[in-house]
């Protein structure tokens, strides 16, 4: 793949990241491989976009709503960014283990969706 279409796939996909995080409710959570799978990408392209976000995005987007496999706080995140990430689910009501569980996952787990049959390094 040439670097100009690696730039726009990557464009494309960081988009449609903000995107479905934005559309996460308060109160609910949902996985980096669940919205991986729903656009067909691997859980470390969703990962990397959230870990990248300016600021000003990560002052308005609801990023600490994306948690690892099996609704837990990443325990590859920084330890400041996790300590946020747990204050503000529990100040939407999410019980939170001291291991970084959320509790009641099944309650709270917001669906992404279907997979979709994107390819990202097209046009259109």
């Amino acid at each position: 793949m040439a670097a100009r279409e690696k730039s726009i796939a990557f464009a494309r996909i960081r988009a449609e990241v903000v995107r479905l995080v934005g559309l996460i409710p308060e109160g609910r959570f949902t996985t980096y491989g669940s919205i991986a799978i729903h656009m067909n990408v691997i859980p470390r392209h969703v990962a990397t976009v959230l870990g990248h976000l300016t600021p000003e995005e990560s002052a308005v987007l609801p990023w600490h709503r994306v948690v690892a496999a099996n609704a837990r706080i990443s325990p590859n995140m920084p330890e400041a960014s996790a300590r946020k990430q747990r204050r503000r689910l529990k100040a939407e009501g999410l019980k939170i283990d001291k291991e970084g569980y959320i509790q009641d996952a099944d309650a709270h787990f917001h669906n992404v969706g279907v997979r979709r049959n994107i390819r990202w390094s097209e046009e259109g």
